[in-house]
């Protein structure tokens, strides 16, 4: 199976850790929250999902919100979130929240319930109450939206037939429909590769899902993103249209998707929302898939974002999203100086074994460095482990535990929650241990994707992480990931390559390459051509071509490949 990462241009082993603590905390996608049980079993198995997300600053806090989640969280830096229950939003288990500040107050709508609360104090959760909505029309995927001169407008849209549409709204009078309306974004999978659903959007039969609208304004410019083809693949992302008023007309982005990932440990970065941080940087919180035990079971994942004035064109930036990254507390240009730390995943060629394993889900599979597979011992006994062997002496700056809730009997809501306690230990040799993460007295809400960075590094060869108290379920992992460096010299050489466009269907490009001696991944970037910009790439490991469909029939484009 190919392994694909989209990227966005930029070096990865370029910046040193220094100059990311120095500016901000340290996080990695997707975002550590404690996600929420689903309120059905998928086919008989618990899964956590969190979708769909808006984030709103209100005072000097941001507030994030998505599906299904019982209530919202709070931050005041984008990388620690406090969780808040909003028993008094009577809709909150919905699908796709939408959020906005209005006239000293925060307003809440979610799909296909025409029902919208309001609060002065998202802090408290029990302060939300129901205000009058005569909006009538049904609406999937609702975004409400305040323009500079205060006029609110509501879009909508979330099918595979029926288009994203729009309308102002008269708040004082109950949102009702300022005018009739209008027809916004349609489908166009004939015109747009990255519309097609399936994995390598290749299900060109269909339509996909063209969903999730969200308005953002930029320098007099009006940009209208939506999601497609379909939540439960890799290839699920964010495209722009561009207009000169909220309700257009609007015109397709040509480097769309401007949001997109459809590989490395976790993928997907489709139905999201762009929003700007207290210093006026530009953000993009987007929806990620694991897909394994329900459709519906996925994360959320925060990528910086930039305008580019000349082309008014959008970009998230996506590449190496699932590493540790900063986000500075200050202005910042993503383009000129990198918020990556420099590591490398150190886990992801390691040589596991396990306490014990559970058919299906051997010990391999906590290293592969994949979230759709995972490694699962056979309880959820104290003393279960997973032991990586490095293969030589590495120095560990940060470790991420990604929990898998193998077997876990919850659904939401649950008495109590899901609590891991454990401990990390290194070795030189597999013999002696000496712990360097200890979380067994953790009594916290879980944390299933906690990014621990390390006070000082650890160096080993041998990593281990034992469970430190009986659980419900098996004691599993979807990873154990660890960032740092082996020593060895980074290869990043440009490699001579082909471009071959497939004549029946030029949604479809195929770039060959010969191998390069010591090569463990590729970067294949393209851009359209005389943008001056290869503002996408993607990350091929254990191949020399990259056969993709998301590509737009009537567009040009530059390619470069790299040897990593």
């Amino acid at each position: 199976m190919k392994r694909i990462i989209i990227a966005v241009g930029m070096l990865f082993f370029a910046v040193s850790h220094l100059w990311s603590a120095s500016r901000g905390p340290i996080v990695a996608n997707p975002i550590n929250l404690n996600y929420k049980f689903g309120l059905t079993e998928g086919d008989g198995k618990p899964w956590r999902e969190a979708a769909d997300p808006v984030i709103e600053m209100w005072g000097d806090d941001y507030y994030l919100f998505a599906s299904k989640s019982s209530g919202y969280w709070r931050s005041h830096n984008l990388a620690d979130w406090e969780y808040i229950a909003a028993p008094s939003i009577e809709t909150i288990n919905e699908y796709a929240p939408t959020v906005c500040a209005i006239d000293g107050y925060l307003y809440y709508m979610a799909s296909d319930v025409n029902r919208i609360f309001r609060t002065a104090t998202p802090a408290d959760g029990t302060s939300w109450s129901e205000v009058e909505c005569r909006f009538k029309i049904g609406q999937h995927d609702p975004c409400l939206w305040q323009d500079d001169d205060k006029r609110v407008y509501l879009y909508w849209g979330c099918h595979d037939k029926d288009p994203i549409c729009g309308v102002e709204v008269d708040v004082a009078n109950g949102f009702s429909p300022v005018g009739t309306p209008v027809v916004l974004i349609d489908h166009n999978i004939d015109s747009y590769g990255w519309e097609v659903p399936g994995e390598n959007n290749d299900e060109t039969f269909h339509n996909g899902w063209n969903e999730g609208p969200a308005m953002i304004k930029h320098d007099g410019k009006y940009y209208l993103q939506y999601a497609a083809p379909g939540t439960q693949f890799r290839t699920y992302g964010d495209g722009i249209y561009v207009g000169d008023s909220p309700l257009g007309p609007f015109q397709a982005m040509e480097g769309n998707p401007f949001s997109f990932k459809p590989g490395g440990f976790i993928g997907g970065a489709g139905h999201g929302h762009t929003f700007r941080d207290r210093y006026g940087n530009l953000w993009h919180v987007a929806t990620m898939k694991i897909s394994e035990r329900h459709m519906f079971e996925r994360r959320l994942a925060l990528f910086p974002v930039e305008f580019d004035g000349k082309s008014q064109t959008m970009r998230a930036y996506t590449e190496w999203i699932d590493y540790p990254f900063v986000i500075p507390q200050q202005r910042f240009s993503p383009s000129r100086k990198s918020f990556l730390c420099g590591y490398r995943q150190l886990a992801s060629k390691a040589v596991a074994k396990a306490s014990s394993s559970t058919s299906g889900h051997d010990a391999s599979y906590g290293a592969d460095d994949i979230v759709e597979t995972w490694w699962a011992a056979e309880s959820g006994r104290k003393g279960e482990w997973l032991e990586l062997d490095l293969g030589r002496q590495c120095r560990i700056e940060a470790v991420q535990p990604n929990f898998a809730d193998d077997g876990v009997p919850l659904m939401r809501p649950a008495a109590s929650p899901m609590v891991y306690a454990y401990h990390i230990e290194g070795s030189d040799d597999g013999i002696t241990w000496t712990t360097f993460v200890d979380r067994s007295g953790n009594t916290e809400d879980d944390m299933p994707h906690e990014l621990i960075m390390l006070d000082k590094p650890v160096k080993a060869r041998y990593v281990r992480i034992v469970n430190d108290r009986d659980i419900e379920g098996r004691f599993s992992l979807f990873d154990l990931r660890l960032f740092g460096s082996d020593g060895k010299k980074v290869l990043d050489r440009k490699v001579k390559h082909t471009v071959l466009r497939n004549p029946d269907d030029r949604r479809r490009i195929t770039v060959r390459w010969d191998a390069v001696p010591h090569a463990e991944r590729y970067i294949v970037r393209w851009g359209i051509v005389g943008s001056g910009v290869l503002n996408n790439s993607a990350e091929v490991a254990s191949d020399t071509e990259l056969e993709a469909g998301w590509y737009n029939r009537d567009s040009d484009y530059d390619f470069e490949v790299r040897a990593y």
